[in-house]
């Protein structure tokens, strides 16, 4: 370990905008009884926390790649990622954990459920107020596992023009993505209206289409103004 353990902790510190005896509280809170005098002087050298302390440090600290932080060796896939990138990286494996996808057969330990808060968007009632993202009138909702770890937010939608595969007052759960291949599902707004319909794009011009044949098309004469907001979550 590097003898500057002390200057970085201070700085992962202050980072986290704490102070030393703030710092101490979070500890005793985790079962390390330290007191900020214990801290100040990890931080100035003249000790050094135990292996125990070390890593419920790093916890509160939110030290990802902590080879790479304190010895300067990360592992390959960290190699390159600022602070920002590892801690992606490690928001991503909580994804992948947390979704039951990739689970190992072999592992015996519990698996938690990791709760989000999405905003819920209501396609009637932001019809006509312009882009649905830019809009403050959604309902935060908090999901967990049975909503797609790609989900960003999530609209209900109204009317049959979906049917039979997407009902009226249905919550559909989108992942945000600005370009969709001909054929997706999907959330557009287009002429200050938000729409949720098939999106036909080929040489014959840019439609919008309903499920239920029994709808129009809605043409799109200028394929520039009409924004994507988002796909259906897989």
């Amino acid at each position: 370990m590097v003898s500057n353990l002390g200057d970085i902790i201070c700085s992962f510190r202050k980072k986290k905008g704490i102070s030393q005896r703030q710092f101490a509280a979070l500890l005793n809170k985790h079962g390390v009884k330290v007191t900020n005098q214990a801290v100040s002087k990890w931080e100035s050298g003249s000790s050094l926390p135990n292996a125990v302390q070390f890593l419920i440090i790093c916890d509160i600290l939110d030290i990802i790649d902590i080879s790479g932080v304190f010895n300067g060796r990360s592992y390959d896939f960290m190699q390159g990622l600022n602070e920002e990138g590892r801690k992606r990286v490690a928001e991503y494996a909580g994804m992948l954990l947390d979704s039951g996808l990739f689970d190992d057969p072999s592992f015996s330990g519990p698996r938690g459920t990791k709760i989000r808060t999405l905003p819920v968007y209501d396609l009637e009632s932001a019809a006509g107020k312009g882009r649905l993202l830019d809009l403050p009138d959604y309902v935060p909702m908090k999901v967990g596992n049975e909503v797609p770890i790609s989900a960003n937010f999530g609209v209900v939608i109204h009317g049959d023009s979906m049917e039979p595969d997407y009902h009226s007052g249905q919550i559909v759960w989108i992942h945000q993505q600005s370009k969709l291949e001909h054929g997706d599902i999907g959330v557009f707004t287009y002429e200050g209206n938000t729409y949720f319909k098939r999106l036909r794009d080929r040489v014959g011009g840019t439609r919008l289409q309903s499920i239920d044949s029994n709808y129009p098309d809605v043409i799109i004469s200028d394929p520039e103004a009409m924004v994507t907001l988002g796909k259906v979550a897989e």
